[in-house]
């Protein structure tokens, strides 16, 4: 006998606030169709005071899972039931996977980040810069330690936050970590190796935002990342394209961690080339170079 008909669509989606800029669901609907799967990721603008409730709405509608952005990486955890090993020593969660009744946080930003970085230099040994200390910025700093990295400055504003990374790092991992509060222009240390913007200056719809960085610091050889990924050339790469560099946008990063959501979602492994090409023919745009 035929299979009985089935109209019900699995439910996945990106929780954040702003949210109308995040590009994710251009990627992923269109890798679920390629895995035949049919299956939705809805874009969801979830106020910071109305967390818990969109949280339990999806578990309530048995969602398969969502991300998390901006600004709910950190606030999100003490609504979940478990943690996953790398969200733990994070203390951010990016991913939530609905697994036997059960609310579980990932975090994939970092893992997404180093296949990225991995796709042109090692990173045992690097000497890292991260702008920033928020979720994205816990996740990568944490990686790239437990991925070989030698040392990691922590760049950021406010002292506390930063000095709370830098000593994460140092009590977790072998690499050395140190915070330096960010004022002024950030003059980049010579012999930086990767220097990374993990902060939102410079998203859309504030595209002309300029990340208060010296520019003219900037060695040939330092591997720039922007961690956002709309728009892909942000002013950030267009300089350290300007002055030689090597520069990762966003893109490369999305693509990797919604890769590795989707088979924590559905066990299957997504095609990444489909993922790229959607995102690509949104934005119009081959900027930088696309890692992982």
């Amino acid at each position: 006998m035929p299979a009985p008909l089935s109209f019900k669509q699995e439910l996945t989606g990106v929780f954040g606030f702003p949210v109308a800029e995040n590009p994710t669901q251009a990627m992923m609907e269109p890798a679920y169709a390629a895995l035949g799967l049919p299956w939705r990721y809805l874009t969801v603008e979830v106020r910071p005071e109305n967390l818990r409730e969109a949280v339990r709405g999806a578990s309530a509608m048995q969602w398969r899972g969502f991300n998390c952005t901006i600004p709910h990486k950190i606030t999100v955890l003490e609504y979940l039931d478990r943690l996953s090993p790398a969200a733990q020593a994070i203390g951010a969660v990016n991913c939530v996977s609905l697994v036997n009744g059960e609310l579980v946080g990932d975090n994939t930003d970092g893992k997404g980040f180093l296949e990225a970085v991995a796709g042109v230099r090692a990173v045992a040994g690097l000497k890292v810069a991260i702008l920033g200390a928020g979720g994205a910025a816990r996740a990568i700093a944490v990686e790239l330690a437990l991925a070989g990295a030698e040392q990691l400055t922590i760049v950021n504003r406010t002292p506390d936050r930063g000095s709370a990374l830098a000593a994460l790092i140092d009590d977790r991992t072998r690499a050395r970590a140190m915070h330096v509060t960010w004022e002024g222009q950030y003059r980049i240390p010579p012999g930086t190796d990767l220097l990374v913007n993990a902060t939102p200056i410079g998203l859309y719809p504030d595209v002309n935002a300029r990340v208060p960085v010296e520019f003219e610091s900037l060695e040939p050889t330092t591997i720039v990342c922007d961690v956002i990924p709309n728009p892909p050339r942000t002013g950030f790469v267009v300089e350290a394209l300007a002055r030689g560099c090597t520069a990762l946008d966003g893109l490369g990063m999305l693509v990797n961690q919604g890769a590795i959501a989707i088979k924590l979602w559905s066990g299957q492994a997504p095609d990444r080339g489909v993922m790229r090409r959607a995102l690509r023919q949104i934005f119009s745009t081959d900027a930088g170079r696309e890692g992982g």
